[in-house]
């Protein structure tokens, strides 16, 4: 039993880049993470791992963390795993995985997305013996950018899985809890993604609490030049920009004389002031206060603060002399701001509405409309491939009979089986799941034409209003 709910929180998350069979020197790092996690100051009280593939590399966390974090959950999902883990200082009372409807292809097998069935990790925590005392948690590793916005052709995939987990975490804020959402969204600051989680929820990135005026992307793709801002330095993208990828200090980011000075054994030196062109912030913590409400006086005090917050695991691997990872951690303290008795309410509430411009539903609406026509485009193909290669395997089957050589009907045989096993699977692709993906499509396109209507209405009603 919980005595007396924390006064503060402090919140984690990482990447762990724990890839099977790709990650370099995966065991090592992973085992050092959870050594590293273990010796933090302060310490913890929830963390979010992504990429944390394997159970052999949970257990090994678990196993430097459980004397301060005893609770604990390694999330499954899709074919090798979503990779998402909640570790928590208090019980996990509730726990599920939700699965995107937008998730990646299976053609693209080299990326893996589709396969590891990402989703949201979700744990409600049970921080107090109060009903209130409640932080409901949600991981997440949102589907990587391939190409540069608005050329991705996982725009709309993103868009959509951030759409998900803001309906998940807006639901838990109107419980009146503490909300968390924290991991890998691949996304910079003020995108499209990241608009949607802080206009149709009342998260917050934690980051741009603290840092308003910090980078939206890489200073190489003109982000700072734009704003008129120098060339950020390796220290500065760390301290008030927040990044947590691609960093000059990162050694899976190094550039090939490094990479051999380090193969050697050296400990490799990356001086505070080298320009860092590359980093960005992909890594957040969003938190939504839990709130009180006084009956008597009507007023609704939000419980929960923003204390500080920084980007962590930095340091190298002892002896590799590697990084942990190939992302830096984000870290957050949140402080509860006032202490009130069981008498007041909590919740549930009515959160305000709140919509993004007209304009950016259009935005979102035409690219499902534009990534829509390409699946239908892909399942015709694909279709049509199906049928090529059945009609080359009957053609084979035919033209066998008048063959003069033995292996040349084996040759034939052998090719049109095999073209005829790829149609199949070409088929299965354009039949199912492109079929699947469009109707989740459809799903999203309701919601957001049913959002866009809401706001048209708002927007009326305070034109009205103001006049």
């Amino acid at each position: 039993m919980i005595d007396s709910p924390p006064s503060s929180v402090r919140v984690l998350s990482l990447n762990c880049w724990g890839l099977k069979f790709l990650a370099k020197w995966r065991n090592e790092r992973l085992s050092e993470i959870g050594r590293q996690i273990a010796a933090a100051d302060p310490p913890p009280d929830i963390v979010g791992l992504q990429e944390c593939w394997t159970q052999q590399d949970y257990n090994s966390i678990r196993e430097s963390t459980k004397h301060f974090l005893p609770h604990g959950k390694f999330y499954h999902s899709g074919i090798f795993g979503g990779g998402l883990v909640i570790l928590a200082r208090w019980p996990i009372e509730e726990s599920s995985m939700v699965r995107y409807p937008l998730n990646g292809r299976p053609a693209a097998f080299y990326r893996g997305d589709w396969f590891v069935g990402k989703g949201v990790a979700c744990a409600r925590i049970r921080m107090g013996p109060r009903k209130r005392d409640i932080a409901e948690v949600f991981c997440t590793h949102l589907h990587a950018p391939y190409e540069s916005e608005p050329h991705d052709s996982y725009l709309c995939h993103r868009t959509a899985q951030a759409w998900e987990i803001t309906k998940l975490m807006r639901g838990a804020a109107e419980r009146g809890h503490l909300v968390i959402g924290l991991g890998d969204f691949n996304m910079v600051p003020l995108s499209l993604a990241h608009r949607i989680i802080e206009t149709h929820s009342p998260l917050r990135d934690v980051w741009r609490i603290t840092h308003p005026d910090s980078s939206l992307g890489a200073a190489k793709d003109k982000c700072e030049q734009v704003r008129g801002l120098p060339m950020p330095n390796a220290e500065f993208n760390i301290s008030k920009n927040g990044t947590t990828c691609d960093s000059a200090f990162n050694s899976w980011r190094w550039n090939e004389a490094h990479k051999k000075r380090l193969a050697k054994g050296e400990n490799v030196h990356i001086e505070p002031s080298v320009d860092d062109a590359s980093a960005k912030r992909l890594d957040y913590i969003f938190f939504s206060s839990g709130e009180t409400h006084d009956a008597s006086t009507g007023q609704r005090t939000a419980e929960w603060t923003l204390k500080e917050t920084n980007v962590g695991m930095m340091m190298r691997h002892p002896t590799l002399k590697c990084s942990l990872s190939d992302h830096f951690s984000i870290e957050a303290t949140l402080n509860r701001s006032i202490t009130t008795p069981e008498t007041l309410d909590t919740g549930p509430y009515a959160l305000e509405e709140r919509y993004l411009p007209i304009e950016t539903y259009d935005e979102i609406l035409a690219n499902i409309t534009k990534y829509m026509a390409r699946e239908r485009i892909q399942r015709k193909l694909r279709l049509g491939h199906f049928g090529f290669q059945l009609s080359l395997t009957v053609a084979s089957l035919i033209g066998v009979w008048w063959v003069p050589h033995n292996y040349v009907a084996f040759i034939l045989m052998f090719i049109s089986s095999f073209g005829l096993a790829l149609g199949v699977t070409e088929a299965w692709m354009g039949l199912l799941f492109v079929g699947s993906e469009i109707r989740a499509l459809k799903e999203f396109e309701w919601e957001v034409r049913n959002a866009r209507e809401r706001a048209v209405v708002k927007q009326a009603a305070d034109d009205k209003n103001g006049s």
